[in-house]
């Protein structure tokens, strides 16, 4: 088998996707280098599907390898024995979005029903709010009383904005979106998604707009019945649970489910991060500030705000570090066990 000719973490290029719905602060909030169009929607950092490829630009000896060839060629090294036994696809994705109008209102398969209706992985999800205009809406979960036969009549009357419950975020909320959740993110928001590795989305509603041909998008409301749990209620921002907080380190678990587990670390000087047994990957996404770590073959690396690292399973603990003035924030994503 062959090694893996690097130890250091692994950085690729965003796979920039274009929507309706985008806007422009994936550059603005995130640094994202953007082309003139005004309808950026999302950066897929860290992909591995038919609908969007990672290929990696850090360290120069991985550059233009794309995520499929090194869980293929490295599949111990890159995602930990134990993982490789069960996965042959990097099993998540990890994406910025924004916002800019409302998103449709939509539903996502469990794994069973996604692999027999779009030959796809189930999605379920967990948003980290990193921005929120005063007033911008998240929508997430059927209103108490929903039942599928009301559900069904407001889906043939237009009424299926009223069938679903809703809050105004605030930046720093995580909202856990477990497939068969009906759900939209809102206009003004600008949030990291981190998920399973599937795009199998069943559009439920599209708030009466036309796409770019002049004509309603399509709507899947066969698969949204199949699809939706009717005995979810109301999803609001989960409950933060502090794992450690001493002086200017805080350690924070905003979710687990059975595909991740999502961590927050605010650190002003440097942090140990990593699993400590080699035994799988770690994903960091740097939400604010800068963060810097040393690499063996090529010295120190800066990571601005909006770079999403993977740290292979073989790299073990590394040491990262806060950079220039005032505190780090990232995210710390894992499978669970």
């Amino acid at each position: 088998m062959k090694t893996l000719p690097t130890n250091t973490p692994i950085i690729f290029e965003p796979v920039l996707k274009r929507i309706l719905w985008g806007g422009r602060r994936l550059e603005t909030i995130l640094g994202k280098n953007l082309g003139p169009e005004t309808d950026y929607a999302e950066s897929w950092e860290i992909a591995d599907h038919p609908n969007g490829q990672s290929s990696a630009i850090w360290p120069p000896e991985l550059a233009g390898k794309s995520l499929s060839e090194l869980v293929r060629d490295f599949p111990n090294e890159i995602l930990g024995r134990q993982i490789a036994e069960k996965y042959k696809q990097f099993p998540l994705l990890i994406k910025f979005l924004d916002a800019h109008k409302d998103l449709s209102l939509q539903v996502h398969p469990d794994d069973k029903l996604a692999r027999e209706l779009v030959n796809d992985n189930g999605k379920t999800e967990a948003w980290v709010v990193l921005h929120a205009d005063r007033g911008s809406r998240i929508y997430a979960g059927l209103k108490p009383g929903v039942t599928r036969e009301s559900f069904k009549s407001a889906i043939e009357s237009g009424k299926v904005p009223e069938m679903v419950h809703w809050f105004e975020p605030e930046p720093g909320d995580c909202i856990m979106i477990p497939a068969g959740t009906v759900h939209a993110i809102g206009a003004g928001i600008v949030l990291a998604e981190i998920q399973q590795m599937s795009d199998a989305t069943f559009r439920v509603d599209d708030w009466g707009r036309l796409g770019p041909d002049g004509k309603p998008r399509q709507l899947h409301l066969k698969e949204t019945m199949l699809a939706t749990d009717f005995n979810r209620g109301p999803v609001s921002a989960t409950v933060v649970e502090k794992i450690e907080c001493s002086g200017s380190y805080t350690h924070e678990l905003l979710t687990r489910c059975d595909y991740f587990e999502i961590h927050r670390c605010r650190f002003e000087k440097s942090i140990m991060i990593g699993q400590p047994n080699q035994d799988k990957f770690t994903i960091i996404i740097v939400t604010n500030g800068q963060i810097e770590f040393h690499s063996p073959q090529h010295g120190l690396k800066l990571c601005e705000k909006g770079t999403t690292l993977l740290l292979p399973a073989r790299l073990g603990r590394i040491e990262i570090n806060s950079s220039g003035s005032g505190s780090a924030e990232i995210l710390a994503c894992h499978l669970p066990g």
